[in-house]
């Protein structure tokens, strides 16, 4: 299939052939007949992609901070690189679309193949089948005009600045802004029985909104502007203001303040800024609201993702009923949108619809993409088909973000031969197939499994789907890299140790900080014969509670996903088992764990001592290791600084952290090629983790020490 893409380097846009997207459970699989472009929206990300390097920064001035960040931490060049790889690869467009359920994951009720659907969100882009979660899709009448319903989304959006106005029969309300959300304002309004003023910079769009019903379209400038909304409305000013606006000026909102009645609304629609004069909202006592998007449920992964929705009795109006709504009042005719559509294009001519928003050479509302629904579609891209040598090492990827394209990629290409891959977002596993020689890419994690060719599974997903992923490849005679957690809970443990030791293949965990540099350094200051004691201070920092790794059924919470790291490399420090572990946490809030304290003892007599604090500040250093030892005390800073203080004083410095990746990765592929042992024995990476879980068992019960062997 084909996914309209753009690079955001140069703004580059086109129609890339990439496989189907993954079908996750909570979603269904939609074969697109029309997605519509929001113009304001898209059209500023399409501008913004074409600007200069400068321009770009001056944009996206957050952006620019992450960056100065990480080049502290990775030095200069590996940020370079990882900003380019960001901004050569090919950006989705769109969120608002309509066609056919071509597929359903088990978990979905109410919604069946054949139905017809219109979807909004971040994965209903332009593309010919979009993946698309339960309560980001409403389900339609057959025979509802498809080219309609594709607005539904942006018609949410409208209808919940509506909403948030809360105008009844016969009040009067201004809308402020006439792109295409105003437009659909004015239609919803005059639905609704309210009297309608649209105001805009463009005469254009002014003539358009006269066109739909507006009682009083008028320009901005018009010098009689405030008259003749005081004539209309009766002296009194509007009841409410919508502005739907896309402007740095302060003028939307101070307009909106002369406009207003005495303690009338105002509703922030579009993006404007905030700050008015006093004088207006003060004097009036106006009321000034934010309207976010489709309304309830927006930016909510509990909601969004996992498709749990709000009682109806406690929130009348959540996205997805504001989207049914919508598609509602398409279905019976009440809205009219045939006056709101003014361009179609095939979605084979896409480029040419963004360019003509850009060059401004028509006057444009409405633009919708139409797609070609009778021609077969590929599920999987075949890129090439070389002959495979028994010998070598053959990978296949499952998930690819950030880390697995900066750090395991790159570290990898010249080593192994990559066949397979597949991710959940189309255009990032063809990104990824194309830059690195892969063989193919596919939406079906089965191909992989199943593919004789590969030899060697990576598995760098969200933590709750690793059991399930080692647990397969270990079952089709796979050797297995698994980024950290290897999985969520001890009965899974159990079930992948079983595996394992009926496969008779390799299985790695993401340990990267055992084969660092100066961990091998200290590691040989060590006298083995005696104990060692470790105080280990890790500044986490924070991470917002409704964020994946944090949830305990996806990420299982920070113990799980990141503080398994450094139980490893306590373990690999003293160089024997775990006797014991006692934890306590911190209280939060969120209840999120994630500021903690872990102490081990070890069988020949060592102790550590893990703080793992998520309450610090970013300015401090992450990670911070001091390991005391007959006299010896080695002190390393980030990965970037080791002092060893013993009979002399010995300084290591690097100019750039090197936390062991690119070791950790030669070893693996050389016990794959060579035949050797696995890097880390099976037996330490299955006690990490099961002290891990331990950890959490300590902290339910107070800070239990318990008995590991």
């Amino acid at each position: 299939m084909h996914q309209l893409t753009q690079n955001l380097k140069d703004g580059a846009m086109q129609l890339l052939e990439v496989p189907f997207p993954a079908l996750m459970p909570g979603q269904i699989l939609v074969r697109n007949h029309f997605s519509l472009i929001s113009a304001g929206t898209e059209g500023k990300t399409v501008k913004d992609a074409r600007l200069g390097y400068i321009a770009k920064a001056r944009a996206r001035s957050e952006e620019v901070k992450k960056v100065i960040q990480s080049a502290k931490t990775n030095g200069w060049m590996e940020t370079y690189k990882m900003v380019m790889n960001k901004l050569d690869a090919p950006s989705s467009l769109g969120y608002s679309c309509a066609g056919e359920v071509i597929a359903i994951a088990n978990d979905v009720r109410g919604i069946h193949c054949g139905d017809l659907v219109a979807c909004g969100g971040g994965s209903a882009v332009h593309a010919e089948v979009v993946a698309v979660p339960i309560n980001l899709c409403v389900k339609l009448n057959a025979d509802t005009n498809l080219r309609h319903a594709a607005f539904t989304t942006v018609g949410a959006i409208a209808l919940q600045g509506i909403r948030q106005a809360d105008v009844r029969l016969g009040e009067s309300c201004a809308v402020i802004g006439l792109g295409l959300v105003g437009q659909l304002t004015i239609l919803l309004l005059k639905a609704s029985g309210i009297k309608v003023i649209a105001i805009d910079i463009d005469p254009n769009q002014v003539s358009k909104a006269k066109e739909l019903g507006a009682d009083l379209a008028i320009d901005r400038k018009n010098e009689n502007l405030d008259d003749q909304v005081s004539f209309l409305t009766n002296g009194f000013g509007a009841d409410a203001i919508i502005i739907t606006a896309s402007t740095n000026s302060n003028d939307p909102i101070e307009l909106a303040g002369k406009l207003a009645r005495q303690k009338g609304k105002v509703i922030i629609v579009g993006s404007v800024p905030t700050g008015f004069s006093r004088k207006n909202y003060y004097n009036k006592e106006l009321d000034l609201r934010m309207s976010c998007s489709y309304g309830p449920g927006r930016y909510d992964n509990d909601y969004e993702e996992k498709g749990i929705d709000y009682p109806i009795g406690y929130i009348r109006w959540t996205e997805n009923r504001n989207m049914q709504a919508f598609a509602d009042l398409v279905s019976n005719g009440t809205l009219d949108l045939n006056k709101i559509i003014s361009h179609e294009f095939t979605f084979q001519d896409a480029p040419k619809a963004y360019q003509m928003i850009l060059d401004k050479t028509e006057s444009y509302s409405g633009i919708l993409l139409k797609y070609e629904v009778s021609k077969e579609l590929k599920k999987r891209v075949q890129l090439s088909n070389p002959t495979i040598s028994p010998a070598e090492p053959t990978l296949a990827f499952i998930g690819a973000g950030s880390f697995a394209q900066n750090m395991l990629l790159p570290n990898l290409q010249t080593k192994v031969k990559f066949i397979g891959i597949s991710t959940a977002r189309p255009n990032n596993a063809r990104y990824i197939a194309d830059k690195y020689h892969f063989n193919y890419c596919t939406d079906n994690t089965e191909e992989i499994f199943k593919d004789e060719k590969v030899n060697t599974v990576f598995i760098v997903t969200r933590h709750n789907s690793h059991f399930e992923y080692v647990l397969k490849a270990l079952q089709n005679q796979k050797n297995v890299f698994v980024e950290k957690p290897l999985c969520m809970n001890e009965s899974e443990l159990e079930e992948i140790k079983n595996a394992w030791l009926s496969s008779g293949k390799i299985l790695m965990i993401g340990f990267n900080r055992r084969f660092a540099p100066l961990i091998n350094k200290i590691k040989s200051a060590l006298n083995n014969d005696l104990p060692i004691a470790i105080n280990y201070r890790i500044n986490a920092g924070i991470i917002a509670p409704d964020h994946w790794t944090q949830d305990p059924k996806i990420g299982g919470g920070r113990i799980i996903g990141e503080v398994c790291h450094f139980i490893d490399l306590c373990r690999h420090l003293t160089g024997s088992p775990i006797r014991s572990i006692s934890a306590t946490a911190m209280k939060s809030a969120a209840n999120t764990e994630d500021t903690v304290i872990i102490q081990l003892q070890f069988e020949n007599g060592s102790i550590a001592n893990i703080s793992y604090f998520a309450n610090g500040n970013k300015e401090l250093s992450k990670e911070y290791l001091e390991v005391f030892n007959s006299g010896t005390v080695s002190q390393l800073d980030d990965f970037k600084i080791l002092t060893i203080h013993g009979k002399t004083k010995k300084i290591y410095k690097q100019s750039s952290q090197d936390k062991g990746h690119k070791a950790e990765l030669d070893a693996f592929i050389n016990a794959i090629s060579k035949g050797g042992p696995a890097p880390i024995s099976f037996e330490e990476l299955y006690e990490s983790m099961f002290v891990t879980f331990k950890a959490i068992e300590s902290i339910r019960n107070n800070g239990l020490n318990i008995i590991i062997s």
